[in-house]
């Protein structure tokens, strides 16, 4: 079986400009030195699908996997209906949790919650470089969007083994905090490498704000906004596991509801929630 492109530094650059298409996907030299190598502005008319040459989606709830809940005790049910996700016709990808219809079974019996979550396992693998999204979010207790990446290696490598980075997740209960993290093993669950960010001024919920990454094999840092909010070096990792910096990783864009981050829902008042996406952005170097 062919690997997924796995982007790297150099050359790669123009060998996925070229295998991925033309227009937003450029080698354009970018702020830092980056050079974008993939990318997904989200152009297309109202109500068209994600491009599922970029993404693939995880659908219904996790049990299917042997991970009912997703691992965390989520109450949503993913699915690709257009009224769960599709864009928008304004250069954004629309993520829309809502409530549940009649007729769905979850894990826990009628589902009470749909949303979406799409990834790019199995079509593209990033190599240690710089990953960045603009996101806005809603607010409301029991919301969990999340921009994150897996280790290359799962589900064949199992979490926490495989390695996480979270580049963002948020708690609806707290619209003015986001997060960043990494799991690996040892360290994963109630990891020792997580740091909340407060915006200011303002909420996610706000306003567009940009998320970004940028990790090799010595360390990791975490942007909100192009400012640094976190770092994470490999000696820290290593006095409690085996570091998970020297992989690759691919995308995760999702909107959870419920379970063991921040709750369930108080209300259903707050569907549908929307987490909109302006673009992701994958960079190596030159």
């Amino acid at each position: 079986m062919l690997e997924p492109p796995r982007l790297t530094l150099g050359t790669y650059a123009l060998a996925l400009s070229a295998s991925l298409g033309c227009g937003h996907n450029s080698t354009s030299t970018v702020a830092g030195g980056w050079v974008q190598l993939w990318s997904d502005e989200f152009d297309g008319a109202a109500g068209a699908p994600v491009d599922t040459t970029k993404w693939r989606h995880d659908t219904a709830d996790g049990c299917a996997a042997g991970n009912c809940g997703w691992g965390n005790n989520e109450k949503e049910y993913y699915t690709a209906l257009p009224e769960n996700i599709a864009l928008n016709g304004q250069g954004q990808l629309v993520i829309v949790a809502r409530a549940a219809p009649a007729g769905l079974t979850c894990y826990y019996g009628p589902c009470r919650y749909t949303s979406a979550k799409i990834t790019t396992r199995g079509k593209l693998n990033v190599a240690p470089g710089r990953v960045e999204a603009s996101i806005k979010l809603s607010a409301g207790q029991g919301l969990w969007p999340a921009f994150w990446m897996l280790g290359s290696g799962f589900p064949a490598t199992p979490w926490p083994a495989c390695g996480e980075l979270d580049i963002m997740e948020n708690r609806g209960s707290a619209p003015a905090t986001t997060s960043s993290a990494v799991h690996g093993p040892g360290y994963s669950g109630n990891t020792p490498f997580a740091h909340p960010h407060s915006l200011a001024p303002g909420t996610a919920a706000d306003a567009f704000h940009s998320f970004a990454v940028e990790w090799d094999s010595l360390r990791v840092r975490f942007f909100v906004d192009d400012t640094v909010h976190y770092v994470v070096t490999r000696g820290d990792i290593e006095q409690f596991g085996t570091s998970v910096l020297d992989r690759s990783y691919f995308l995760i864009l999702n909107l959870a509801v419920g379970g063991n981050f921040d709750g369930d829902p108080a209300s259903d008042a707050i569907f549908p929630a929307t987490m909109l996406v302006d673009y992701v952005r994958v960079y190596g170097r030159r």
